[in-house]
């Protein structure tokens, strides 16, 4: 039986080569888009199949990935399913497109599977180096009160390294507790030699100045990026680290390979730990031109950005901010905000700036909320503290060599 599995496969993939060469050439040029995906992506498609242990694996991940390909370009109405799904493994999206006309297939970006590739990314480093007899990273979360947002993504925070294996500590203060209080903790933790990261988690109470605190953790432990000189050093175009938030957003962009080179990009929002490093980011490393709208822009203005614009990312926490009459066909759309609504039953849900059910009708790409770019952004912290811990490591060793 095992033969006559793997007889069947191999005949259908040199059947099916012709095929899809002569595809290739007559879409390339009607259905860029998708077929650039395709190609760039062809070595990393990953498919689950019953003839994966019997043929080469490689040519049957591009056979399956032609065919759907084929099937939603040439024969909508025949046998094949009308809901495809896309896997694509290195690039970790799930890609679902739509059954709409061949001008109009929207890629549904999946977070939470870029994010586990991350994950699944520092995993590999980690227990290299606890095979090498060193320790494990290690973060520290500093949460003040009891917002449920906040501890929420705190129990995330600490899920995520945990599965990593990077170790992780929650310190809990009360709502009341004072600014020199939380500057004593940060100074303590500042000083112990096997803390890599440090996170002190936002929103802080009324009575806490938050740019004294984020100033008070040590630049090379800052894994959110909200220190001064992380934000300074980013600005001049220096190695630093960029707050979470932007970071997933460009680590989303770059694992899909979204040009940037010469596009209209839109940034709505212009906060100092979101808007603003996406936007500088976008103009000064992605070369693109870059617009700035935030709650002063005039609704006309905004629309007319909007319109023109290959990519829009959104972060300002408005629902519904973002409509399809303000947006053209085939914009890529990256959904930031994010905001905790009642339905009509009274149960809590979140809803991002964009109104993604009209919105998706004409994007080539989007993100979802949730699911989009959350999960992303605590994978970058985790990420953020591996990177710390390993500039600790090489300091350290630039140390020895200099005392030897």
């Amino acid at each position: 039986m095992p033969c006559i599995v793997r007889a069947v496969a191999v005949s259908m993939l040199l059947a099916y080569q012709v095929l899809l060469q002569a595809v290739i050439n007559q879409y390339l040029n009607n259905d860029l888009n998708i077929f650039r995906q395709l190609l760039i992506f062809k070595n990393k498609a990953c498919i689950i199949s019953k003839y994966k242990n019997s043929v080469d694996h490689q040519k049957l991940r591009h056979y399956n990935a032609a065919v759907q390909c084929l099937q939603k370009l040439q024969h909508p109405g025949s046998c094949f399913p009308h809901s495809t799904t896309f896997w694509f493994g290195t690039s970790c999206s799930h890609w679902n497109f739509s059954t709409k006309s061949r001008h109009q297939q929207t890629i549904r970006i999946d977070g939470k599977a870029i994010a586990q590739e991350i994950k699944d990314e520092i995993k590999a480093e980690v227990e290299l180096l606890l095979e090498h007899g060193l320790r494990a990273p290690h973060l520290t979360v500093l949460l003040v009160g009891s917002d449920p947002a906040s501890v929420v993504y705190v129990r995330n925070k600490a899920k995520a390294a945990e599965y990593t294996g990077i170790t992780c500590e929650v310190l809990r203060l009360p709502e009341s507790v004072s600014e020199r209080a939380v500057l004593r903790e940060i100074n303590f933790l500042n000083s112990l030699p096997d803390v890599d990261g440090i996170l002190v988690q936002l929103p802080l109470p009324p009575q806490i100045n938050k740019r004294t605190i984020c100033d008070a953790v040590r630049p090379d432990r800052d894994v959110d990026g909200f220190n001064v000189l992380n934000v300074g050093r980013f600005c001049v175009d220096q190695e630093a680290f960029m707050p979470a938030t932007p970071s997933g957003v460009l680590e989303i962009m770059k694992r899909l390979k979204i040009e940037t080179f010469g596009k209209n990009a839109v940034v709505c929002g212009r906060s100092k730990n979101v808007g603003m490093p996406i936007a500088m980011h976008l103009h000064s490393n992605g070369n693109a031109t870059t617009t700035i709208c935030h709650r002063n822009t005039p609704q006309e203005e905004l629309v007319k950005f909007t319109r023109a614009a290959d990519i829009i990312v959104t972060a300002t926490g408005v629902p519904g901010l973002i409509t399809s009459d303000m947006v053209s066909e085939g914009v890529i759309v990256i959904d930031v905000g994010i905001t905790r609504m009642l339905s009509d039953q009274g149960q809590a849900r979140l809803v991002g700036d964009v109104d993604y059910a009209g919105v998706s009708k004409k994007a080539s790409m989007i993100t979802p909320v949730p699911g989009g770019v959350g999960p992303v952004t605590v994978a970058m912290v985790i990420k953020n503290t591996l990177i710390a811990y390993k500039n600790t490591l090489q300091k350290n060793s630039l140390s020895d060599q200099f005392k030897k």
